[in-house]
This record gives C-alpha cells, sequence and structure tokens, in this order.
C-alpha cells in the first residue's frame, strides 16, 4: 500500500533552491508528486509512495537544503493507505515528481 502525504513547509524556503533538492531526494526515493511555492511564502506539495520512503522525506523536509531555514512542516493530509482513486486525484497527472510553477 501506498502512502500520500500533501505537505507545507514554512519559513526561509523560498528562493533557496527548496523545491530543486526536494525534487531530487523524492525521485531519488522513488516517490511521486509534485512540489510547488505558494502564494503565501510556503513551499506546499504532495508525495505518494512506500511508507518508510515518505518517512525518509519528511525527515528531508524537516531540514531541507543548506540554505533553507525550515520553521515548520505540516501535513495538511496523511494517508497511510490511500486508494488509487485518491492517488489520481491528488497527483494531477505526475507520473513522477514535478517541480510546479
Amino acid at each position: 500500500m501506498s502512502q500520500l502525504i500533501q505537505f507545507k513547509v514554512t519559513g526561509d524556503v523560498q528562493g533557496v533552491n527548496f523545491r530543486s533538492y526536494t525534487q531530487k531526494e523524492a525521485q531519488k526515493l522513488g516517490l511521486k508528486g509534485h512540489v510547488y511555492n505558494h502564494d503565501d511564502s510556503s513551499v506546499q506539495g504532495v508525495a505518494v509512495g512506500p511508507a518508510d520512503k515518505i518517512k525518509q522525506f519528511q525527515s528531508f523536509l524537516s531540514k531541507g537544503p543548506s540554505a533553507a531555514e525550515v520553521h515548520n512542516v505540516e501535513l495538511i493530509q496523511n494517508k497511510q493507505d490511500a486508494s488509487e482513486e485518491d492517488i489520481k486525484s491528488a497527483l494531477g497527472g505526475s507520473t513522477g515528481f514535478e517541480v510546479r510553477r
């Protein structure tokens, strides 16, 4: 079964390559999803994959790249046993892990 998380990272996380590093980490872990800069200065996104890989990804999100200063990681949604329908809806057509504008 796949775990699905929708996350929001706050702090000094825009303009420091946070999205690019997040994409690289997600790809390394074999996750699907996307990440984008939100208007409220946070970085938000969705990740789907095995629970152990999602846990590693969450650990990465709490640190971020060296230029970032992460204040908080909020899980807006966390589904342990996400259905195929949940996953399709959350990914919105993503087949890998994308950086969105």
